[in-house]
């Protein structure tokens, strides 16, 4: 009876034995499966994938500007003398007429005095020819005089009378200048240059303290409306025509935007920056603006070509060129050349090679190659540059 039940007991354990070594043969294969699977899975490259943002359909550019008065004209010396009194100082406003500064010109004085007294003296003597022409006119019909010596009289008065034109046309010229004596504004404006003091010697060839170098006594400028000068690209060249606008802003009034319309553009592009002289209207009823100021301009015009953005990132440089890489059919890798209009901060306008629909992989592993297949995950906040805000599916998270 107890060798039956001990031959029972070992049967048993060797039934054990054999259910646990199967059991165990059996979880390997599972294991191995399992680990053959997250190997295979694993060894496929993760990539996130972007979209090219299209352009909106208008183009906007910030130039620099330079402002200047609707008229700004340098007044200048045109007689010699010192500076008797200025009367308009810097920011005043002055009226058409107005007188500026006046100039103390004593040998001018002199020569207008002079002029004047030769023109007496002119006159007189051709009062006496006039009176000697008639008397020999007045003898010709009783023969006392010569006919040549009578002819000769009357041209001599006719000399003296046009002698007597030309020292009245002297006067005037002294006259003319006289008045120079005396600097007036030309047009309403405001005094923006003052360049004399009292008692400085000024003339049209220089001044003492600064011989040989002509300055300008003063500047007046018209600022009630300002013109806007804009060096633009060609690419905008079609747009310049009138309608145009652009939105201007200056460093003294930076919350402030004024609004120049388009004037004309000089039709032909500088050679050495490829860009067109443009000149635009500004309002400045209010005389916020002032000349010699710099300007933003930003220009908005409508671009008719298709134009996409994508991030640095996305940009490939192989031997072929730039190009971006994109997941294709059975997410497989596939590398497209791609035509760069402009690199920006961050951006890069893309011109042809792509479309909206395209998957583009965002900073490609430079592991990956053409035909490479790979899984398209979305990147946990925080590690996706581009969309900082993407949503994490729960698919990913697990994985």
């Amino acid at each position: 009876m107890n060798v039956l039940r001990g031959k029972g007991l070992v049967i048993a354990l060797i039934l054990f034995a054999i259910s646990y070594v199967g059991y165990r043969l059996y979880e390997g294969r599972l294991e191995a499966a399992a680990l053959r699977e997250a190997t295979l899975e694993h060894a496929v490259p993760t990539v996130a994938v972007i979209h090219a943002t299209p352009l909106p359909p208008n183009e906007t550019i910030t130039l620099p500007g330079n402002i200047q008065a609707w008229y700004e004209a340098p007044i200048y010396a045109q007689v010699s003398g010192y500076v008797k009194m200025w009367y308009k100082d810097y920011g005043a406003q002055a009226k058409k007429g107005d007188v500026l500064a006046e100039i103390n010109a004593p040998a001018l004085d002199a020569q207008y005095a002079q002029a004047k007294a030769d023109l007496e003296s002119e006159r007189a003597k051709n009062a006496l020819a006039e009176l000697t022409a008639k008397r020999y006119v007045a003898m010709r019909t009783n023969h006392a005089l010569s006919e040549q010596a009578i002819s000769v009289q009357v041209a001599e008065a006719k000399a003296q009378a046009a002698k007597v034109k030309a020292a009245e046309q002297n006067v005037k010229n002294f006259e003319a200048q006289i008045h120079f004596k005396t600097i007036v504004a030309p047009y309403d404006g405001i005094v923006i240059d003052r360049n004399i003091n009292v008692g400085d010697y000024v003339n049209k060839d220089g001044t003492i303290s600064t011989p040989g170098v002509i300055s300008n006594l003063f500047t007046v400028a018209d600022v009630s409306m300002m013109r806007l000068f804009v060096n633009v690209p060609e690419m905008f060249g079609p747009f310049l025509q009138p309608g145009l606008t652009a939105d201007v802003t200056v460093p003294q009034l930076p919350q402030r935007h004024f609004t120049a319309k388009f004037l004309t553009v000089a039709r032909g592009f500088d050679v050495s920056t490829r860009t067109a002289i443009t000149e635009f209207t500004i309002e400045n009823e209010d005389r916020a603006l002032w000349p010699g100021s710099y300007a933003a301009v930003r220009l908005t015009a409508p671009v008719e070509k298709s134009v996409f953005t994508i991030p640095s990132t996305a940009m490939v440089f192989q031997e072929h060129g730039a190009q971006v890489a994109v997941v294709a059919e059975g997410d497989r890798v596939h590398f497209q050349p791609i035509t760069v209009g402009r690199i920006l901060d961050s951006a890069i306008e893309v011109a042809d090679g792509i479309s909206a629909r395209e998957r583009i992989i965002n900073n490609p592993s430079a592991a990956l190659l053409e035909g490479d297949i790979v899984r398209v995950v979305t990147p946990a906040p925080g590690y996706d540059l581009v969309t900082p805000d993407a949503p994490v599916s729960k698919e990913d998270v697990q994985k």
